[in-house]
């Protein structure tokens, strides 16, 4: 390896230790289409004896001049970080059944939805996001976070359209 090439430890996201083995990332934000993407993740991995790392991401809302939202009088007593952990919690168990074999990792990380998962694909085998696909034709089109992710993930990339049917 070249001196300035830079180690495998060094590419990776923060909070991320590069395991053996295959590797899937699953995005995760409690919606309908985000747990269908985990769903989808756990059966992958169940099939090609890769882990799951379930991530989602938080952030501050933004307040520019008084302008922007934040919880009514929860100035400085509301925890967004323990928020999305609870979320991301009760999505993985919810999502896993109770026998299954597959390890899923969760992470919980502060920043926009779309870089904390490219950040969170290094070295993954595999993307999986949901879709909400919001834009001018509902239903038609990608949702901002999984279009950017499918243009600038590190690896291949699945998009859940929707809600699995049960």
């Amino acid at each position: 390896m070249p001196a300035n090439a830079p180690s495998d430890k060094e590419q990776q996201a923060p909070g991320q230790e590069r395991l053996a083995g295959p590797r899937i990332v699953a995005g995760v934000d409690g919606s309908p289409s985000s747990m269908s993407a985990l769903r989808w993740a756990i059966r992958q991995a169940a099939l090609t004896g890769a882990a799951v790392d379930a991530v989602t991401a938080w952030e501050y809302p933004a307040e520019a001049g008084g302008y922007g939202w934040a919880p009514t009088g929860a100035e400085g007593s509301f925890d967004f970080q323990a928020d999305a952990e609870k979320i991301l919690a009760d999505a993985i168990s919810s999502a896993i059944d109770p026998g299954s074999a597959v390890e899923v990792r969760s992470l919980v990380a502060e920043g926009l939805p779309a870089q904390v998962l490219l950040d969170a694909s290094g070295g993954a085998d595999l993307l999986v996001v949901g879709s909400r696909g919001h834009g001018g034709f509902a239903g038609a089109l990608l949702g901002s976070v999984s279009q950017h992710c499918v243009h600038h993930a590190h690896c291949p990339v699945v998009v859940i359209r929707g809600q699995e049917q049960t």
